[in-house]
């Protein structure tokens, strides 16, 4: 695949991977795939579930903070609702009374808006730029979308309004109009695979002409589900620009499917081209 020597970066081919020129719309995934705004979420998820897990005998701390961490992971890219839903099943389990799931999302989210409140005013201000919270060439990947005229639609399992706002701040509404979708309080009422379903009904178009990008399990194994094709961005969020990728999302993204796997989007004219099957 003689288009692999224009990547400047780390790039991970599935064998048998084929290009696929008949693409006409394109999903993203927002936290982690685009946004760092939220960086850093495990480190207040994780810590909240430690401190308020029971313990049963035979517990030791790596072993229990292993099973929150796959709890965690395994549904990252759901709404946050269900890792609560799941945290509570694993309180009631272990013989505790588990708080109502909403509640300890309340609970995260108070603690998580203290962690990244300082970036969210540093946007505000002007004291940081929209790029500097951005996955390293993410920008420039989605200008050349645009510039192909591919539909470009954003789903995330955060709270929409959260959503709606972040994607402001980081001056990505322009790309996205309307089609800035994210959790609800009626959680029923929104999936990722919901999103999905809704694209290709209202453009009439096979799952085959979707490409999706994400750094969860739920949009590579959504996309994968109807035929379309997936990019992992395993994104090393906590060293942006590394080129280096997060070698458990790298593991568990392949694992569920995904065609290609990168590190960011610094490589984003030879990605399309080989997505896409052709050169500009």
């Amino acid at each position: 695949m003689s288009m692999l020597n224009d990547f400047a970066g780390k790039i991970e081919v599935r064998p048998g991977f084929s290009s696929k020129a008949a693409i006409s719309h394109v999903l993203f995934d927002f936290d982690g795939t685009l946004s760092l705004i939220r960086q850093g979420w495990p480190e207040v998820m994780l810590p909240m579930f430690q401190e308020m897990l029971p313990r049963v005998p035979g517990d030791t701390e790596p072993e229990v903070r292993e099973m929150l961490w796959e709890d965690m992971m395994r549904l990252n890219g759901k709404q946050t609702i269900y890792q609560m839903i799941q945290f509570a099943e694993r309180v009631k389990e272990r013989g505790g009374i588990p708080q109502e799931p909403l509640g300890y999302k309340h609970e995260y989210l108070r603690r998580l808006n203290q962690r990244i409140q300082h970036r969210i005013e540093g946007l505000q201000t002007g004291r940081l730029q929209p790029d500097d919270l951005l996955v390293f060439g993410a920008r420039p990947l989605l200008d050349l979308l645009r510039a192909r005229n591919l539909p470009l639609f954003l789903a995330s399992g955060t709270d929409e309004q959260y959503v709606k706002q972040e994607a402001e701040l980081l001056e990505l509404t322009p790309y996205f109009g309307p089609h800035i979708y994210g959790a609800l309080d009626h959680y029923q009422n929104f999936s990722k695979k919901m999103v999905i379903d809704r694209i290709l009904r209202e453009n009439q178009i096979p799952g085959a002409q979707l490409l999706s990008f994400g750094d969860g399990y739920v949009e590579i194994e959504n996309t994968k589900e109807v035929g379309g094709l997936a990019v992992a961005v395993a994104s090393d969020e906590a060293h942006n620009g590394s080129g280096q990728m997060d070698e458990w999302k790298r593991q568990r993204l392949f694992g569920v499917g995904a065609d290609l796997v990168i590190p960011d989007f610094r490589d984003a004219k030879p990605l399309l081209n080989l997505i896409l099957g052709h050169t500009t």
